[in-house]
């Protein structure tokens, strides 16, 4: 019989690629989504979908009656500005929705393993200079990545006192087909867009911030890896926490000439004012993902912007025609 594995947020953007992986590793996959920021498109059509708020009874029933292997939690809020404008709604969302699944993976007796989608750069915060190790002090700016934060200590909980097996992935800014202009690498299907549309390209301040630009592809294959490799013990706070990224920083500018490379647009870019807040500089160490997970990244920035950009200009087409 196939591993059974959970991915809650299956028809997002990231949680669509996990699903895929999963399903192309045999694996019989079922997704939990509300279709609150997922789309129905994105569900691979050998997973099983049931449409659901984390949140809820039924939620927690599925969990705990679903006789899965895995549990892959990517259902989440995620946009950054909304947690500021309405930090009860995303700690509602991102806090207990997961402490609902959390208890039942107590109450099941049967999940083996929890992967947490966690955060990087938003957790780490603009006080040390990058790349940033797990072990490094935890800064969060906004109740996103306090939210994030506050779900690993609760995973450490159920590790030290229940006995869990818990993971978190601290993702860079993940990118790739299917994105939506929310969350930290918003700005690459933004980008794509605008080149579409034949518009300029805007940058906020001088462009010289950073981030660490992670393909999506990439990131299921981090999901994959801790799912199926053995795994330190449990314990502190960053035993179980592993960066997921390219260890490289990228600057908005580099990022905006790179696609216009791959896109062979000549798409001018404009200068907005700097957002307040904003991260000057992130990228993570990843060298404990490669050292225990065996994994790394294998799609460069530009063949991943290649790849996305086509997505969207496919899909662009298709709709117009």
């Amino acid at each position: 019989m196939a591993n059974r594995v959970l991915v809650t947020g299956g028809a997002g953007f990231i949680g669509s690629h996990v699903a895929d992986r999963f399903v192309a590793e045999g694996w019989d996959v079922t997704i939990l989504d509300d279709l609150s920021s997922g789309r129905e498109e994105n569900i691979p059509a050998a997973a099983r979908f049931v449409r659901g708020d984390i949140t809820t009874p039924e939620a927690a029933a599925l969990v705990r009656d679903g006789k899965f292997d895995v549990m892959c939690h990517l259902a989440a809020q995620i946009d950054v500005r909304r947690s500021v404008l309405d930090p009860v709604y995303d700690a509602t969302r991102n806090i207990l929705g997961t402490l609902n699944l959390m208890e039942a993976v107590k109450a099941s007796g049967h999940v083996t393993r929890t992967i947490f989608s966690s955060t990087g750069g938003a957790l780490y915060g603009d006080f040390d200079p990058p790349p940033s190790a797990e072990t490094l002090s935890k800064d969060p700016e906004a109740p996103y990545g306090i939210a994030k934060l506050s779900v690993e200590y609760y995973l450490a909980y159920y590790g030290r006192v229940h006995g869990l097996d818990t993971v978190a992935l601290r993702y860079g800014n993940v990118y790739g087909p299917r994105q939506d202009p929310h969350g930290e690498a918003g700005v690459v299907a933004i980008f794509c867009n605008r080149v579409l549309d034949g518009r300029a390209l805007t940058v906020f301040g001088d462009g010289r911030q950073t981030r660490d630009y992670v393909y999506a592809g990439d990131v299921a294959g981090a999901n994959f890896a801790a799912a199926t490799r053995d795994l330190p013990p449990r314990g502190r706070l960053d035993a179980r926490a592993f960066n997921i990224g390219t260890g490289i920083e990228t600057s908005v500018n580099t990022l905006a000439e790179t696609l216009r490379d791959v896109s062979g647009a000549t798409a001018p870019i404009d200068y907005a004012p700097a957002r307040a807040g904003e991260l000057a500089r992130s990228a993570l160490n990843t060298a404990k993902a490669r050292e225990v997970l065996a994994w790394q990244p294998t799609v460069s920035l530009a063949d991943g912007l290649k790849r996305t950009y086509e997505f969207f200009a496919v899909r662009r087409a298709r709709v117009n025609a």
